[in-house]
């Protein structure tokens, strides 16, 4: 029979089971224990072909041995990719939609299929953080209170505070590895990649290879003013400077490539786009756009009417967010979504439905990018009994989260439920925030059963 066909019942395993003769085994001696590594090829087929498409994206992406499967002859088959399994449930829902691309080429089907895919995974990810159930695990990340994180590739950065800068796993919370911050000098920001953290100390950027080496590259005398932020987008570091300006620094030829006059004042956020577009925010509430192959502003955002998108988001110490269409440089709506500081605001990659803010009433908010409007809120839930889980650094707890209905009035929901929200990042159906404290949270969303 096909390998890809569904498993029989769990009575019929049972029964095939004991029909099989145990096999003979010398007096004393151990089994090893089964492990994955063990399934062989056709057994992992039929496994793979019980999951839902977005479940099977998921197994490809786990580990070499469930993607790749050694045959016999030594060669080795990507279970997924050559078995079609995605393909044949891409089609599938194709033709339940009423559109039929079985005819196209493979080159266009495999382009037309990872769309499709990246839609469904980013909709999943927009009713999981509207709609969904959340989970929160607290941890005691750092020995001092920290307000910076960082989430990519399945990785959690944190720090600013503490005398060290950690990387965690934000699958098994497991500190990854760590670096140490030097005594003299006080870290500002830092920013990660695949392979190296750099950090920003006053008036210094600092390169950590990712295997825990160190080098330094000081400013030239002269040429570089105390920064204040800083964002990394390889090969490029920008640092914004508390004399206006934002310095474009090349990680490979440590120089300082050009100097931008961003503002007046000091700069005080900044943020870099695949588009080599700079976005940068001041101490009076100037936003500034720029490129990093430039030597001036392009534009200062001014607030106007206008439609449509290429969106750019800002929060004020009013509690208002805002949001730009960058194509007009024009303002798209303003609400007052807090009573109180918005802190950081943050979006997945490639998402345009929903953004997370959060600040110091302590609330995790999530918004319309289209219209400003707060369609959920978040804390967590101090009535519910929590449970523990083990870490390097001892035990952490996990409590559920819970929703705040639309009429209720945040001064009645406990200041413990909801420490200010220092930091937030963005992750699939995840959100990691730091709260100027010892402890990290994770929030872990799950899109509620039709």
């Amino acid at each position: 029979s096909s390998p890809f066909q569904s498993p029989p019942p769990i009575g019929t395993w049972k029964g095939m089971a004991s029909a099989i003769p145990a096999p003979a085994r010398k007096k004393g001696s151990v089994l090893a224990p089964t492990t994955i590594q063990s399934l062989s090829h056709d057994t992992l087929c039929v496994l793979f072909s019980c999951l839902d498409i977005l479940d099977l994206v998921r197994c490809s992406a786990v580990c070499n041995s469930w993607y790749l499967s050694s045959l016999p002859d030594n060669t080795k088959s990507s279970i997924i990719k050559r078995s079609k399994l995605l393909q044949s449930l891409y089609l599938k829902q194709m033709r339940r939609s009423g559109r039929d691309v079985s005819s196209r080429s493979s080159d266009s089907l495999e382009e037309s299929m990872s769309a499709y895919l990246e839609e469904l995974a980013l909709e999943r990810h927009r009713r999981a953080l509207v709609n969904g159930s959340v989970v929160i695990d607290q941890w005691k990340g750092h020995s001092a209170g920290v307000n910076q994180c960082r989430m990519k590739m399945g990785m959690i950065l944190t720090g600013v505070g503490d005398k060290v800068i950690r990387l965690w796993s934000s699958e098994s919370l497991k500190c990854v590895e760590e670096y140490p911050v030097p005594d003299a000098v006080r870290l500002l920001d830092f920013d990660f990649d695949e392979t190296k953290v750099v950090g920003l100390f006053g008036t210094q950027l600092s390169i950590w290879r990712r295997n825990g080496k160190r080098s330094i590259f000081p400013s030239k005398e002269g040429t570089f003013s105390k920064g204040s932020c800083m964002r990394y987008f390889d090969p490029d570091a920008v640092v914004g400077c508390e004399d206006g300006t934002a310095r474009v620094f090349d990680m490979y030829s440590r120089q300082c490539s050009r100097i931008i006059k961003m503002h007046p004042e000091a700069v005080s956020c900044l943020s870099l786009g695949d588009d080599q577009l700079m976005i940068s925010g001041s101490s009076l509430g100037r936003i500034t756009v720029s490129g990093l192959s430039l030597d001036e502003k392009i534009a200062t955002l001014k607030p106007t009417d206008s439609t449509e998108s290429s969106l750019v988001f800002c929060g004020t110490t009013a509690g208002y967010a805002s949001c730009w269409d960058l194509r007009k440089m024009r303002q798209l709506w303003k609400r007052r979504v807090s009573p109180n500081v918005v802190y950081s605001m943050h979006h997945l990659r490639n998402d345009s439905s929903v953004l997370v803010v959060g600040g110091i009433d302590g609330i995790l908010r999530v918004l319309d990018q289209d219209s400003g409007e707060v369609v959920s809120r978040y804390v967590m839930d101090n009535a519910a009994v929590p449970s523990s889980f083990e870490y390097a650094h001892g035990v952490g707890e996990r409590r559920p989260g819970k929703r705040i209905p639309k009429d209720t009035q945040i001064d009645g929901v406990s200041r413990n439920a909801r420490p200010p929200i220092t930091c937030l990042a963005v992750g699939r159906e995840k959100v990691v925030t730091t709260h100027n404290s010892r402890h990290i949270r994770l929030w872990t969303f799950k899109c509620r059963r039709d």
